[in-house]
């Protein structure tokens, strides 16, 4: 290692950062524990574990309907993390953020929803080849109910995605463009903005996966010019159960809901039942509480970090891991774009990448082998599957030199 790769990102002291999360202390196999799963979810820190704990056992009741002291607690509790997302990601209202159960059921809202009472028979969905198979199959599930078609901007074999093919692809009949901002398996950041003005241009709506986005970079839904923007809090170094969709207020009032039940309801008659207004109209039945205050308390806890620094961080963390990785014999790297956020995959010669992750977890090493959830990329690419290392703030070079030093290990026992 140069002496330059091993120098700390200025303003960011990832060794504190540590201290934070409690699980990182422990141990694999006899070995310190090397997370590098984060894409697929990320650890949770401290402040997090305690707003849970301290929401189930100081402050829990049912919210909005109680009249006595817990549920004016518990329910200031939630509504004070709708505005913690709603100050995060810059949206103009709280009536714009809608809390879901993840980023997968805030996508299949919009498609049963917006999908089915806009697009028709003819109309087109612009899809990219990296697409999370949570925003390929509600498209499909769409498709085959309205008549719809679905159109796919290819990859480059770097991983990079050319605004020039998403002008060839939109279209006068392109309604709706559904792209992640962030791949999970190659790291691409897309050029949102200008895919945005594209589809716009056309008269479409544009809707951004940002799963891995959100993490990774600062997200401001009216810089980026989307009309809709889904993430998950169990990436975002919150619980699982929670996730967030974004839209503009005059498309959250254009849609039907999409279930019904308790909270989303203004009136209800057996000839007739009108709904609440958003975001209520949209959280039918008991909300997911307890996991909305623990994604605040994952907010709080990143607003309480240098963002640009942890950024800077993670950059020089998938930097010297392309570099390292790269001089392992028969290593091949997945996803090179120049415009990458903190996720390698990568395939070893004559090693299956299951097995690849099973010998590296004896030696403590937590990485993601599979499809990811991103069967058509692999097609595309050529390989049945990838293993992948994703980085978060939490992580550090000598990690890095963990994993490479895993893997050669790891040719040793499998070639």
């Amino acid at each position: 290692m140069t002496a330059l790769a091993k120098t700390k990102t200025p303003a960011f002291d990832v060794a504190k950062i540590r201290t934070d999360f409690p699980i990182l202390s422990r141990t694999v196999h006899g070995k310190p524990l090397v997370y590098l799963d984060s894409a697929a979810s990320a650890q949770k820190p401290q402040a997090v574990i305690d707003a849970i704990t301290r929401a189930y056992t100081q402050d829990y009741a049912n919210v909005h309907r109680g009249a006595y002291y817990l549920s004016e607690t518990s329910t200031a509790a939630y509504e004070a993390a709708r505005e913690k997302v709603r100050a995060f990601i810059n949206a103009k209202s709280l009536s714009e953020v809608v809390f879901t159960k993840g980023a997968t059921e805030a996508i299949n809202l919009v498609a049963a929803t917006y999908g089915r009472k806009f697009l028709k028979a003819g109309d087109e969905i612009v899809l990219t080849a990296v697409e999370h198979h949570s925003n390929i199959v509600p498209w499909q599930l769409l498709r085959d109910a309205v008549g719809c078609e679905l159109k796919i901007v290819p990859v480059n074999l770097d991983g990079s995605i050319d605004v020039a093919e998403f002008a060839k692809v939109i279209g006068p009949r392109t309604k709706l463009v559904a792209i992640a901002h962030v791949s999970n398996v190659l790291g691409t950041v897309l050029p949102v903005r200008e895919i945005a003005d594209l589809a716009h241009a056309a008269g479409a709506k544009i809707i951004l996966d940002g799963c891995q986005g959100i993490v990774h970079q600062h997200v401001d839904v009216q810089a980026l010019g989307c009309d809709f923007y889904v993430f998950s809090g169990h990436k975002l170094y919150g619980p699982t159960g929670i996730g967030v969709l974004w839209a503009r207020a005059e498309l959250l009032d254009a849609m039907p809901p999409y279930q019904g039940g308790g909270d989303m309801i203004d009136s209800v008659t057996f000839a007739k039942t009108t709904w609440a207004p958003a975001p209520a109209k949209f959280e039918a039945g008991t909300p997911p509480i307890v996991q909305a205050i623990g994604l605040g308390a994952a907010i709080d806890y990143l607003n309480s970090i240098d963002r640009a620094a942890a950024a800077a961080h993670e950059d020089t963390l998938l930097r010297y891991a392309m570099t390292s990785l790269a001089q392992i014999p028969g290593m091949k790297l997945i996803g090179t774009a120049r415009h990458k956020a903190a996720v390698q995959s990568f395939v070893m010669e004559g090693a299956h990448p299951h097995d690849l992750a099973t010998v590296l977890d004896r030696s403590g090493v937590c990485v993601r082998a599979g499809h990811h959830c991103a069967q058509p990329l692999m097609e595309i690419l050529g390989v049945s599957a990838t293993t992948r290392a994703s980085f978060a703030i939490y992580n550090t070079m000598d990690e890095v030199d963990a994993l490479v030093t895993a893997l050669r290990r790891a040719q040793e026992v499998l070639l």
